[in-house]
């Protein structure tokens, strides 16, 4: 132990915000402590960023239902790094250093991680430097950023041995868009827009987390209908994406016509969701305040026949996978994380329970309205390719329990309040999103936004691919890689 401390030493007899955050200031001394005890494993790092002169970090205990905001006045943009002390700070650092000059003293890789040299003003044409490997007979492999199908742009450096990784180096940052700039003095109205634009395949649990994040800094209250039409949203886009990628594994282990069932699924699931909601993706449906679309009794049968499709699929799936010990054999042991490694970067979704983190954002820091469903968080333990294929299946069998129990509760009623008069205040929000936990900061001042923090799953899930490939074969790549699935947009900002 490095004699990091607790947050639930620091908050003792503190009272947590609307949101469950408590809120406070603290010296370089107890950051510095703070970031001690994330590395002890006495807390997890949930977010960490720049807001003006001002450092915050999210911080988490879900063993004893904590969370804290803390923050650290700089001096003049200095400030003791994370990173150095706790090594899942490091491309968040890099992040923030790159788009508000933030500098973080003692930052163990000062390499520029969003900047790629072609922001105005800041035109560079160094080449980025990767981290060399020496030893015999090894070679590198660039793949990317421009790849072969229907991908966002990533750079994957790999140093090998024959057909064996030694290393694996990403770079990533070519779909930065700006979000936070474009949030920063916009209207609420259209934040809520961009937030739902963050990563278009979880445009639901982004638009959750930002109303639910607002609706706490403003004490605004959604309608009961309205809580339990966001979840619905919220497994349909769960159900959508998890029987995709289950398609997607087996597709790359060359069987095809278990990913041919589950396009097929995935697009009954979107035809249902445009039919119910007017929007295939269900954008711009959850709002601060409410949602904008209801649920017809004709929606609720249609969402029904689904259900029972959905769970044909997943059990023929099921007992097909089981029943092939061809693709098992690509499948088991293949691209193991540790579970050292899944507690210390605090990875949430499929990716942290197929490693036996029990983890849900819906169970550990439970929310309206999964605080009154009834649903299981399934975990495995091997760590590897099949395992987080099987805790997708495992999630489709609980979302269409969790989505059952969620309709037979919808009771008529209005899905949208009205606006609060409060004008300004903060707020914060965590929803389990397909893949993992989505982290939303909002600051409201003088009924606008001043400044939206957004933190994707995928910040704590992209750096466990690397160790993930490390000793597999080249060729298993595409495997691991859909695996995890991790959202390039989401992660680029």
């Amino acid at each position: 132990m490095s004699g990091g401390r607790a947050l639930g030493d620091l908050l003792a007899g503190r009272t947590a915000g609307a949101d469950g955050y408590s809120r406070f200031v603290v010296d370089a001394g107890t950051w510095t402590a703070l970031c001690d005890g994330c590395a002890d494993g006495l807390q997890d790092l949930q977010a960490l960023w720049a807001d003006g002169a001002t450092m915050r970090l999210a911080l988490a205990d879900a063993g004893q239902g904590l969370r804290a905001i803390v923050s650290l006045a700089t001096d003049a943009g200095r400030y003791p790094s994370v990173a150095s002390r706790h090594a899942p700070a490091l491309r968040l650092e890099r992040a923030m250093r790159d788009l508000y000059g933030v500098e973080p003293v003692g930052l163990p890789d000062p390499r520029p991680w969003l900047d790629h040299g072609r922001w105005p003003g800041r035109r560079h044409d160094e080449p980025y430097a990767f981290l060399a490997v020496e030893g015999e007979g090894l070679h590198q492999i660039p793949v990317g950023p421009v790849h072969a199908g229907i991908i966002e742009p990533g750079h994957f450096r790999f140093t090998a041995n024959g057909e064996t990784v030694v290393r694996l180096e990403e770079r990533l940052g070519y779909v930065h868009k700006g979000v936070e700039a474009l949030m920063t003095g916009a209207a609420i109205e259209a934040g809520a827009r961009l937030a739902g634009r963050i990563s278009g395949d979880s445009t639901v649990a982004y638009a959750w987390a930002f109303a639910r994040a607002v609706e706490a800094a403003l004490g605004w209250t959604p309608p009961a209908r309205a809580v339990l039409l966001r979840a619905v949203m919220a497994e349909l886009e769960r159900l959508a994406h998890h029987v995709s990628d289950v398609g997607a594994i087996c597709n790359d282990a060359s069987v095809v016509a278990i990913h041919a069932r589950c396009a097929v699924q995935r697009e009954d699931v979107l035809a249902v969701t445009g039919a119910c909601f007017g929007h295939r993706l269900m954008m711009d449906c959850i709002v601060p305040g409410g949602v904008t679309a209801d649920l017809s009794p004709d929606g609720v049968g249609r969402i029904r026949s689904l259900l029972t499709r959905l769970e044909a699929t997943r059990s023929d799936v099921l007992r097909v996978y089981e029943s092939m010990p061809s693709l098992q054999d690509r499948t088991v042991s293949t691209g193991i994380v540790s579970p050292a490694l899944v507690r210390q970067y605090a990875a949430g979704g499929f990716i942290g329970r197929a490693s036996g983190r029990a983890f849900d954002a819906r169970k550990s820091f439970a929310y309206a309205p999964y605080d009154q469903v009834d649903f299981a968080l399934k975990v495995r333990s091997g760590g590897d390719v099949d395992a987080r294929l099987l805790v997708r299946l495992d999630e489709i069998g609980e979302s269409l329990a969790i989505l059952a129990q969620l309709l037979g509760r919808l009771a008529p009623g209005a899905i949208a309040s009205g606006r609060p008069a409060t004008a300004s205040g903060k707020g914060a929000a965590l929803v389990e999103a397909f893949r993992g936990d989505v982290f939303v900061d909002v600051r409201v001042a003088d009924g606008r936004l001043a400044h939206v923090h957004a933190r994707d799953a995928s910040w704590f899930q992209w750096p466990l691919l690397e160790a993930a490939i490390e000793s597999n074969i080249v060729a298993d790549f595409p495997l691991c890689n859909k695996s995890f699935n991790c959202s390039y947009s989401g992660h680029d900002l």
